[in-house]
């Protein structure tokens, strides 16, 4: 039996010392919740929330005859106690929002009473309880019979009190009470939880940092880099057993969406759901030397890049990662990973050596080109369909100093800017790799950012390979500097324990273009022109990428000279001016990629591969536990598979 007090601000005699006394005395005898009442009897409005918060009583003489407590807000007052207790769960019941008017001055705006509840939760996480429903009134006085009958609805009765003796006759009932050992989530916690899952199965070897919508650190794991999130259960196993586990626990939830999640920096932020599971594997980040002659390293999928090449560098030793250091070994690898070493080489898959997986089953495998080849080969390229990699063994190069540049150009004519980019970015040497980003235009004129890495450590070579970029526009600002690798990744503010605060959801459209022809150029422009594109992104490929033929590994677009993508608003404005660029395109990188229609899966995949990926999936994931993140359903035709899980 859990019970609670209840304390109403607007009692003759309960002062703000005397209900803050009582509050503190019921967390210390181990009562569950005290839920404090507005002065007149109404729901709680925060401050701002509508003119309830506020609102005086009508009548001549009514405000002499309050209380000096009346004009107390609930929130004001739950606020004070999160800072004068340390876990008891708070109670200030809100009015029904479903039935809000515009033109209701009184009835509060939802996303002001979500905010204060946000606001509420960084003082006091997992504390906070709304919804009235949570608990069961008693009557001032009710007997342990007549409380024992109301905890038989599985809620914590909450009894009216004014004096401690009243608080310590509920706590003796409590402790004197025949009952299971008391749960470790407090109230507040355990009414945060979603439907749909079953908390109390959580596999013991995962359950102690699982966290749950209401805990402390669910600010932390909830979002991702780019995509708001609001997960059911959060599951952060340590070894692939306790991977095993989590994925044993998702074969008996497949009707919720299940990510998984390496670094949580993925475009398309598949690494994060709303009410499903999340298998985060950020604990899993070492980093181990395996052979110093075969420069063969050993990586966790949680590790990000900033933290790889770091580790490398004593050793003289690096593997191209993308161009942002915060990105997470296990989305990369098992994608591609298009950087900014990638013309002199290759792609982040074409280092891997040998991936250690555990399957949709539970099993463990380790795949390599001796061992499970099938699996190995549709690993690189379309990985989240097939498991969940725990260890990546990678071959690093030998890589010393290099020129990083940052060069800022303003343009008034982008198409020429695109074209001029194009050619000189395809005739330089593979040392050298150059991405370009801009936008939308200010006033008829664009920025253009170019960044780029020169495999040389000669500063006269370097400034050589640069300086035909110079023509592409007016340069406004430069930085080139002569650093390790690591100091090209090391640039990447690291994430602490408070997590990505990713909002909203990410639109981007990706794509592999051959050629950058004047056409591209032109119609790119007008793309660019219409400012429905916040984003516009193009990295040159080619040089070592194109030299893996393109049957060796599931990522078969190795001809392509650029990969391009886009980012807009919203998926109606970004087709809009995307879809009149498809002719100009072959193939589609996951990465970058959130439409959701089925025939993006045919762009990134020709139909040879497409149907050799197919066969390896009715073979490794027959139900389709792994579903989500443009998923290979091995029974396209049967349509039964559930949808719903990620990799980022």
């Amino acid at each position: 039996m859990e019970l609670g007090i209840a304390l109403d601000l607007s009692e003759p005699g309960v002062s703000t010392g005397t209900w803050d006394e009582l509050a503190r005395l019921a967390e210390e005898r181990g009562l569950a919740l005290v839920v404090l009442t507005a002065p007149d009897g109404r729901e709680s409005v925060p401050e701002g929330g509508g003119a309830a918060a506020s609102a005086e009583p009508s009548g001549e003489g009514a405000a002499a005859e309050q209380p000096a407590t009346a004009g107390l807000d609930p929130w004001t007052a739950a606020t004070w106690l999160a800072g004068r207790t340390s876990s008891i769960s708070i109670g200030v019941p809100l009015p029904d929002l479903r039935a809000e008017s515009s033109h209701d001055a009184v009835t509060p705006y939802p996303m002001v009473v979500a905010k204060a509840g946000e606001s509420f939760d960084l003082l006091a996480p997992g504390r906070l309880l709304t919804d009235a429903a949570a608990w069961v009134h008693a009557p001032r006085g009710a007997s342990a019979e007549e409380l024992s009958v109301l905890a038989g609805q599985g809620r914590p009765v909450v009894v009216p009190v004014d004096s401690e003796q009243e608080v310590r006759r509920l706590a003796d009932l409590v402790s004197g009470a025949p009952r299971v050992v008391r749960p470790q989530r407090s109230l507040a916690v355990r009414a945060r939880r979603r439907p749909g899952i079953d908390y109390e199965s959580v596999p013991e070897s995962l359950a102690g940092l699982a966290v749950e919508p209401g805990d402390p650190g669910y600010r932390g794991v909830a979002s991702n880099y780019l995509r708001a999130g609001s997960p059911g259960l959060v599951l952060r196993p340590g070894t692939p057993d306790e991977v095993a586990d989590a994925l044993g626990y998702a074969q008996r939830h497949t009707h919720l969406p299940l990510g998984i999640r390496s670094a949580g920096h993925g475009v398309s932020g598949r690494s994060t759901n709303k009410g499903g599971l999340v298998v985060d594997l950020r604990r899993m980040n070492g980093v181990e030397v395996l052979d110093p002659a075969r420069r063969l390293v050993r990586i966790g999928p949680g590790a990000t890049w900033k933290q790889v090449s770091a580790a490398l560098h004593p050793h003289g030793w690096a593997i191209g990662s993308g161009d942002y250091g915060g990105v997470g070994v296990g989305g990369l690898a098992t994608a591609g990973g298009i950087g900014l070493l990638g013309r002199a080489h290759g792609l982040t898959i074409d280092h891997l050596r040998a991936v250690e997986l555990v399957l949709a089953d539970g099993s463990q495998v380790r795949a390599s080109a001796d061992e499970h080849p099938e699996l190995f080969w549709a690993f690189r390229g379309a990985g989240a369909n097939f498991g969940v990699g725990t260890a990546f063994e990678f071959e690093a190069d030998r890589i010393g100093q290099v020129g990083h540049a940052e060069l800022t150009f303003v343009t008034t004519d982008i198409e020429k800017s695109l074209a001029d980019y194009g050619r000189i970015a395809s005739e330089a040497p593979r040392d050298t790799t150059v991405f370009l980003v801009t936008g939308r235009p200010r006033q008829g004129q664009w920025t253009v950012q170019l960044f780029g890495v020169v495999d040389n450590p000669d500063p006269e070579v370097i400034v050589e390979r640069l300086t035909p970029f110079a023509q592409i526009g007016l340069l406004a600002q430069q930085q080139v500097v002569v650093t390790p690798y690591m100091g090209v990744m090391g640039s990447a503010a690291d994430v602490g324990p408070e997590g990505h605060q990713g909002f909203g959801q990410p639109v981007s459209r990706s794509a592999f273009l051959p050629k950058l022809t004047p056409e591209f150029a032109r119609d790119a422009a007008d793309l660019l022109r219409s400012g429905r594109v916040y984003f516009f992104e193009l990295r040159a490929m080619g040089g070592a990428i194109a030299d893996v033929p393109s049957g060796e590994m599931a990522f078969p677009h190795r001809a392509s000279a650029f990969q391009v993508t886009a980012m807009g608003a919203n998926d109606g404005s970004i087709n809009q001016v995307w879809d009149p660029l498809r002719h100009h395109f072959d193939g589609l990188y996951l990465s970058f990629e959130t439409d959701p229609r089925p025939e993006r899966l045919h762009d990134a995949f020709p139909l040879a591969v497409l149907e050799r990926l197919r066969e390896i999936k009715r073979h490794y994931d027959p139900n389709n536990l792994f579903r989500d993140n443009f998923n290979i359903d091995p029974h396209p035709d049967a349509r039964t598979a559930p949808s719903g899980a990620v990799k980022s």
